[in-house]
């Protein structure tokens, strides 16, 4: 609660005053104090996203410090960064085109993805030091079964847009990552993984308004950023390894979604994402 207030509410409000604003640019604080790993978020997010296998938003990692007795664990979801200084976009041959940081309208502060102008060439994969994105590789979780259930066939609105899931229809083959929920944010919505949060864990809206709560939180304590995600197995990539390998390979190759993120007090991504550690 805050001021007597569910912090969801407050958030909302805070999201409808930014929409008034013109090129408002959305930021994520997380606390990880309230993380109790029971990743609604990660649920939320792939029901909202139609998230096929192999692709996820919004893992949560587990870490385990101290020695018995003397344990303690945290959780850590981790989104896209939404970074200012994107190693994504710089890899990226379709410059400004398939992908690019948005600075203007309700876009603004998000790392953004055209699915119709990506060309799978999994470059932006192996450049997110966060393991923050993958390919699609058009994988059903029903398929092997009876039947195709309907729900994995149904269409997300991810960028606002109608994507069906139709055998070699984009957004298959092309890479995918968080985007906020811009289709919800646009409707004055909370991002899914804010909404389903029961810890109240998530804090979302203009870091640079006063009134906000994300603000006041990101004052009040002290901010950690990440400036990596290592992998299970992972090998370095060149985009010239890349010819010829699959999204499975590829995602295999760097770790995605990742195991063991890296925190500090700056990173040179410049990342919109922030957390408070225990």
């Amino acid at each position: 609660m805050f001021e007597g207030k569910d912090e969801l509410t407050v958030i909302q409000e805070d999201i409808k005053r930014a929409l008034k604003k013109p090129d408002t640019k959305w930021a994520m604080l997380i606390d990880l104090r309230r993380c109790t790993n029971c990743k609604s978020c990660t649920a939320g997010c792939v029901s909202e996203n139609k998230s096929p296998p192999g692709i996820i938003y919004r893992p949560v990692y587990e870490e385990e410090t101290g020695t018995f007795p003397n344990v303690k664990r945290r959780f850590i979801p981790r989104p896209c960064m939404q970074c200012d200084n994107p190693p994504c976009v710089e890899a990226c041959p379709n410059k400004g085109k398939a992908t690019w940081k948005s600075t203007k309208g309700a876009s603004a502060g998000i790392v953004m993805i055209n699915y119709e102008q990506c060309i799978g060439c999994g470059r932006c994969v192996i450049a997110c030091p966060y393991k923050a994105r993958n390919l699609d590789a058009g994988a059903i979780y029903t398929e092997g079964t009876p039947r195709i259930e309907a729900y994995e066939l149904s269409p997300s609105w991810e960028y606002n847009r109608k994507w069906p899931r139709e055998k070699n229809h984009i957004p298959i083959g092309t890479a995918r990552k968080c985007h906020f929920c811009l289709h919800r944010l646009k409707n004055g919505m909370l991002p899914m993984c804010v909404s389903t949060c029961i810890c109240r864990a998530n804090f979302f809206g203009d870091p640079e308004d006063k009134e906000s709560l994300i603000y006041k939180m990101i004052k009040e304590n002290k901010i950690k950023v990440l400036t990596g995600v290592k992998g299970n197995g992972e090998v370095k990539l060149k985009h010239t390894d890349l010819k010829g390998m699959s999204p499975v390979d590829i995602a295999k190759k760097v770790g995605y979604p990742g195991s063991a993120p890296v925190f500090a007090d700056t990173s040179k991504t410049k990342p919109r994402v922030y957390y408070i550690l225990p």
